[in-house]
């Protein structure tokens, strides 16, 4: 009797997962594995994320054994073992989704070619986008370098589909047994230990499907009116916290798209875009390979960047000195996450008042965050420094000071993630250092001991990194 083999990636989900589905059709027996990429051009996943899969694998393993049945994991190489699993487990036909990263491309090209020689079809679906990114060119029939032209032309396009239901019935391989020179991936390594850091980023997030679609209800029912009116403010919990599911597939843009289609209230609209500005995102990084590497202005390859690791390092660890960039670092320390608002903060003061490459964030970002995505990380770092695809302009620097005073005027953001200074009054929450000696001691705070003396003056800060750009 035929059997089917679905591949589990970046699309730990039963709803709306298209190669389930087709797999599904023909009632063939199937065998489910998660296959995790190791190789020279694979980029191995950060930390926080590893932490995130550890819960996504015993979501989707608790999902398929209520259809009385398992999931499979190895770690290697592709290109290699899943072809031989084709062949050991006696598989017709291979189904998985379309990935968009180029050696992850080359992965799945590879995988295709390997059993189209054993006969075995490979046959791949997009799911992790509203639309499929080949389908949307300008009038040239060239890629568009514009977010809203993109937007417009994605709206004018096809209809997005709606998605599909999980699998009413899943038939599976009874017990499968991979063979003995393939090992069954230890998923106890995902954990950190010694110390064990993500304890307080377990205490926030709730990984898996159910989780994901419950966070999407909860949304779109309380959260999507006010979106337009509130996403800008980090004390408030106005945004829809749907990144890192997005990210792992727990629920996908066309679910998110469609469950909020019928509304009708500002927040719709824009909370749209955003969903498709991720898609710009993987759209730009199929266009651009090495986005997630190289600056995609050229002109910014001749920056005057400063290496400066001390600097770095306050920036990491939140000790700049300066409040709303240091609440926002140590909001992603604890919790794996950081608002939008504070992320283009920090960006910006990394970028231009530090003069640092966005490569070192975006390489802490991708260690830290539980919604590290190679598209969408790169993109918005070279978005923030000026170096990317409709990109803000390098002279557009972000005031933290004033983005603080506008988004968190009363500190509650800066207080609940700075403690050390949450004595002191709004009028200085945002700016200590300006605080006269008697409020200083009235907070009992001690710059320099307390809390760190900024580590760059603002406005100077500003002018070099303007200097340095008038200089390229």
């Amino acid at each position: 009797m035929a059997r089917s083999m679905v591949l589990f990636r970046d699309d730990l989900r039963l709803a709306d997962h298209p190669a389930l589905s087709e797999a599904c059709k023909d009632k063939r027996d199937i065998i489910c594995l998660l296959m995790l990429d190791k190789g020279p051009k694979i980029r191995p996943m950060g930390g926080a994320a590893r932490w995130w899969l550890h819960g996504a694998i015993a979501s989707l393993r608790a999902s398929l054994r209520q259809h009385k049945g398992d999931l499979l994991i190895v770690e290697g190489d592709a290109r290699e073992i899943v072809p031989q699993l084709a062949r050991h487990f006696e598989i017709s036909d291979v189904y998985a989704h379309y990935r968009y990263g180029p050696a992850e491309r080359d992965i799945d090209a590879s995988i295709g070619k390997a059993l189209g020689r054993d006969d075995i079809g490979f046959h791949q679906y997009h799911a992790a986008v509203l639309c499929p990114p080949e389908t949307i060119k300008n009038g040239a029939g060239q890629a568009f370098k514009v977010f809203s032209a993109f937007w417009r032309a994605m709206q004018a396009g096809a209809p997005i589909h709606p998605p599909l239901p999980p699998p009413a019935h899943i038939a599976f391989v009874a017990d499968p047994k991979l063979p003995r020179d393939v090992e069954a991936f230890d998923e106890s390594t995902l954990l950190p230990t010694r110390p064990d850091w993500a304890k307080p980023i377990a205490k926030v997030w709730t990984p898996g499907e159910e989780a994901g679609l419950e966070i999407l209800r909860d949304f779109t029912e309380h959260g999507l009116a006010d979106y337009n009116a509130k996403r800008n403010f980090p004390s408030i919990e106005a945004t829809s916290r749907l990144s890192p599911y997005l990210r792992f597939g727990h629920v996908s843009p066309r679910q998110i798209f469609h469950a909020i289609a019928d509304k009708r209230n500002r927040g719709k609209a824009r909370f749209q875009s955003e969903i498709a500005w991720r898609d710009f995102a993987i759209y730009n990084l199929l266009h651009s390979p090495d986005m997630t590497t190289t600056n995609l202005r050229p002109q910014f390859n001749n920056m005057a960047w400063r290496h400066e690791p001390k600097m770095i390092r306050l920036w990491q660890k939140g000790q700049t000195g300066i409040p709303i960039v240091d609440a926002g670092m140590r909001q992603l320390w604890q919790t794996g996450w950081m608002h939008n608002r504070v992320r283009m903060i920090v960006g910006s003061f990394l970028t231009k008042h530090l003069l640092t490459k966005w490569q070192e964030g975006e390489a802490w970002f991708w260690d830290t965050l539980v919604d590290a995505d190679a598209a969408s990380n790169a993109m918005n770092w070279q978005w923030v420094a000026g170096s990317g695809i409709d990109a803000a302009p390098y002279f557009r620097i972000l005031n933290p000071v004033l983005q603080g005073e506008k988004f968190d005027g009363q500190g509650d953001y800066v207080r609940h993630f700075v403690p050390e200074i949450a004595k002191l009054p709004d009028a200085y929450i945002q700016h200590p250092w300006d605080a006269p000696e008697d409020v200083l001691e009235k907070a009992q705070i001690t710059l320099g001991k307390d809390y760190p003396k900024p580590c760059i003056d603002i406005k100077e800060g500003r002018a070099r990194a303007m200097k340095a750009f008038e200089d390229l």
